[in-house]
């Protein structure tokens, strides 16, 4: 199933929404798409001065992603979490195939505004694609890499490109660059979101000596298709929309940003690394795809995250439930359900949550007498439950992710709240109740 065999078959459920009126890819898309964020995909079928179509929101719903799993949304971080422990255990690798349908279409010569980028935030420095699964070879052992980076279209074949700290993309460039080397990659953008969940899986699941790729083989019940390129000496996903095959130029810094990032903040401009585009490739009739930073980001993130910190805990401490990766705290806060079977092993089980995904800058654990996923319920276990003398745990100077604008660098203070009840549980916590009842019963108007 390709990228628009998913809109197709979530359009049939009533999970995708047209908009036909002629939209404009400078902020008006966005704009109406964030009316839409959490509930349908959005697909723009005439933009502005583009004959392609553009779709937001495949990630923003665990629902609608769920329904491209054919499972159900409670399943799916398990479903991902057995394709990531195929990487250890059975893993399938991607193969190459001779008829890409990726590559179907050759541009003349790359032209980046014959696409419909859009340009997202009201400050953003320029158009951005944000979801594109960039694949990348180890300069030393050809091993793939694939993960996913914000890129800034700065011009007719040139991109500017953000690499965060620890990634290993950022490993492979600069290996790369103290050689003086370019290093190739392959940008994909419209593919099936097997290929999303394989580029985000976390680097302490997928060591920089594992193809990733073999996540989405896992997910897709068979092997990933992948296609030669043209000009460099990466592959491409076979099925995408659109290829473009590139290189990340070395000893070369250019502005880029600002850009509305995840954190719910600009990230600001700065002289970054720069992506050339040597040649794009595209399907026939392709839909372009991008995402909202924010709960497109909070879901596919968690959906990785989760199940990682779920199995990593569960080795270590006794009594974990859930883990939940909570929107409000954009990717930054994590809440465990835990009942832990003694006293001060929920603070272990914080402690481990930190080391076990650094980005983290906040980790609640609750009793599973508490809705994780209810922010009231969650809020009063924090203010009946934890005794700030006691309960809350500060880690100072710690790595945390370099785009929350509280950590400078990289590098900044991490809180954890112990909202389990004391051993042995005293009744004063035990929570009111109410009969359960079922409305058909009784006649009710409304």
């Amino acid at each position: 199933m390709n990228f628009s065999e998913v809109l197709a078959k979530l359009a049939a459920e009533g999970r995708l929404v047209r908009v036909k009126s002629e939209v404009d890819t400078a902020y008006e898309a966005a704009g109406i798409a964030r009316a839409y964020e959490g509930r349908q995909v959005v697909l723009f079928e005439k933009l502005r001065g583009h004959s392609f179509p553009l779709a937001i929101g495949l990630l923003w719903n665990r629902d609608n992603l769920a329904s491209v799993f054919d499972t159900t949304a409670e399943k799916l971080p398990f479903l991902f979490n057995d394709a990531v422990k195929s990487l250890h255990l059975n893993p399938v690798a991607p193969i190459v195939v001779d008829q890409a349908p990726a590559q179907a279409v050759l541009m003349p010569e790359p032209d980046l505004a014959k696409i419909p980028v859009p340009i997202l935030a009201e400050k953003d420095g320029g158009p951005y694609f944000d979801n594109c699964v960039v694949i990348a070879k180890d300069p030393d052992t050809g091993v793939r890499n694939a993960s996913i980076h914000r890129l800034m279209v700065t011009g007719k074949n040139r991109l500017g490109l953000l690499m965060d700290l620890g990634r290993h993309l950022r490993d492979y460039y600069e290996r790369a660059e103290a050689r003086g080397q370019a290093l190739e990659i392959t940008i994909n953008n419209g593919v099936h979101p097997a290929y999303y969940v394989a580029a985000i899986t976390p680097s302490a699941a997928a060591p920089i000596d594992v193809d990733e790729l073999s996540v989405a083989s896992a997910l897709l019940k068979e092997p990933a298709r992948l296609c030669k390129s043209k000009t460099v000496s990466v592959e491409g996903i076979a099925d995408a929309q659109l290829i473009m095959e590139a290189a990340i130029l070395p000893h070369v810094r250019e502005p880029e940003g600002p850009f509305g990032e995840v954190s719910g903040y600009y990230a600001q401009r700065d002289d970054r690394w720069v992506v050339e585009v040597r040649a794009i490739t595209h399907a026939v009739n392709p839909v372009i795809s991008t995402l909202l930073p924010g709960k497109e980001v909070w879901n596919s993130v968690g959906l990785g995250v989760e199940p990682n910190i779920f199995e990593t805990l569960s080795r270590q401490v006794k009594g974990l439930k859930k883990v939940y990766m909570s929107h409000g705290g954009s990717q930054y806060h994590v809440i465990l359900q835990i009942d832990p079977p003694l006293n001060g092993m929920a603070k272990n089980a914080i402690m481990a949550a930190f080391a076990c995904y650094p980005a983290l800058q906040m980790v609640t654990a609750v009793n599973s007498d508490v809705d994780i996923y209810d922010a009231e319920d969650v809020e009063r276990a924090l203010v009946t439950r934890c005794d700030p003398a006691r309960d809350i745990i500060i880690i100072r100077d710690a790595l945390c992710h370099e785009l929350n604008p509280v950590a400078p660098g990289g590098v900044g203070s991490k809180m954890g709240f112990d909202c389990t009840c004391p051993l042995p549980k005293e009744r004063k916590y035990e929570r009111v109740t109410f009969k359960e009842v079922n409305l058909a019963d009784y006649d009710i108007e409304e």
